[in-house]
């Protein structure tokens, strides 16, 4: 094996360097994905759209965006991290900043949902993993858990923003702002972005020699293998149809339709994002805990709880909405808890089900879930535009979390198939 000298240390800064960009694009990403919710009302109010109009688009996104996971790595082997990246990036400036010419849903739908809903797919946390895989042989786990974090991150930084600036300016304002954050991290992408060490004439952080890469299949085969593996087995389809609701329940209803839901019942703009923002910061908490009770609880029975629970807490939505008081800051509290803690336990049992297939396979897991959060997306605008109401909508989320509850206990314990593909 060939030995690669470090270089000066301002070499060494490269992986700063590679770490900080590939931050700043899953942020800018972030806060491209946190908007709609904040431009709902606003585009109904110019435009003339109704709900369901107004969220048809969105749910497009939230599509590609999960359709798009399993091949983000795929592209990324084949054409390299910075090409993707600044295509990804390069769609997001486009489709923000071509938002304050668009009059009709077409248009709406061509930039928002198609384009914006490709970019940010191609940034999504698959982007954060190959780089830390890539780059980073020590201290691996910290970066992917400072990239995983600048989800809710930009959350924190961004909705507040969003709704100050439809509040007090104008929503053109927002998608300036989205396209002027993703732009400047374009130019510096192109500037300092590298595909792997190699380019920049270093090793991976921590490593002492260059590992020789095994030659592997195409990356798309295994895409669609992972796909045909899962097709043919009880537990994929299983932990596909729980995410399926756990992206419907957080994502396509909470993420996109609490600020609405919260000024039709005149809660101002920019309370309703500060309490979204604030979820993030709990987000964050309870995915931690969730991480380390599983692996030490039987998974299948954190996710009966987490559903269980979340199910109940949306039934008990339409009350706290009303009484926008202390019982609104409690479901913002427990909600944030549970948003993603279903992530952890759903990896764990992916990969009990399928061993070395796990990661291919949890990417059709995860398109499930943007799937129900694309159902939940349009389908919420629709319910509320035929009954101008939000209450049948969560009151039937929260009846789905229920079921989910009841799929994951049906998920086998141990899988004699995944032993195998161990072995």
């Amino acid at each position: 094996m060939k030995n690669i000298e470090a270089g000066p240390k301002k070499v060494k800064n490269i992986y700063w360097i590679i770490g900080g960009i590939t931050f700043l694009t899953l942020l800018a990403a972030a806060g491209v994905r946190s908007a709609p919710g904040v431009l709902i009302v606003p585009f109904e109010e110019e435009f003339g759209w109704n709900r369901a109009e107004a969220t048809f688009p969105l749910s497009v996104n939230l599509a590609l965006y999960g359709l798009c996971g399993p091949f983000a790595a795929a592209l990324m082997n084949r054409f390299g991290i910075r090409k993707v990246m600044l295509t990804a990036l390069s769609m997001l400036v486009a489709g923000t900043g071509l938002s304050p010419l668009m009059t009709e849903t077409w248009q709406y739908t061509v930039l928002w949902g198609i384009t914006v809903g490709i970019g940010s797919g191609l940034t999504s946390s698959v982007l954060g993993a190959v780089v830390a895989n890539k780059w980073f042989k020590e201290k691996k786990g910290l970066v992917i858990g400072l990239f995983t974090a600048s989800g809710a991150a930009g959350q924190l930084v961004f909705l507040p923003l969003f709704a100050n600036l439809v509040t007090s300016f104008s929503w053109i304002l927002v998608t300036m702002v989205n396209a002027g954050s993703a732009l400047i991290i374009l130019l510096l992408a192109a500037l300092f972005m590298k595909n792997d060490p190699k380019d920049a004439g270093v090793l991976p952080f921590g490593a002492v020699e260059e590992e020789v890469e095994s030659k592997t299949e195409n990356p798309f085969k295994a895409v669609l293998e992972g796909l045909r593996t899962g097709f043919h087995s009880k537990d994929f389809w299983l932990l596909a149809g729980s995410f399926f609701v756990c992206g419907l329940s957080t994502n396509g209803l909470i993420g996109t339709h609490l600020i609405p839901a919260c000024m039709e019942m005149g809660i101002p703009e920019v309370t309703a994002a500060g309490m979204l923002a604030f979820m993030g910061i709990f987000d964050i908490l309870g995915t931690t805990i969730s991480g380390w009770l599983s692996d030490r609880w039987d998974s299948r029975k954190l996710l009966l709880w987490y559903y269980g629970l979340r199910g109940l807490s949306l039934l008990f939505l339409p009350y706290a909405l009303e009484s926008s008081g202390v019982a609104l800051g409690i479901f913002v509290v427990f909600y944030g808890l549970d948003w993603v803690a279903t992530v952890p336990p759903t990896v764990k049992l992916c990969n009990d089900a399928f061993g070395k297939n796990s990661n291919v396979v949890y990417g059709w897991v995860f398109a499930a879930h943007q799937l129900g959060a694309a159902a939940a997306a349009f389908g919420g605008g629709l319910l509320f535009t035929m009954f101008g109401t939000y209450t049948v909508i969560f009151m039937s989320a929260g009846v789905l979390c229920g079921a989910a509850a009841g799929f994951v206990t049906l998920i086998q314990k141990t899988n004699k198939t995944a032993l195998k593909n161990i072995a």
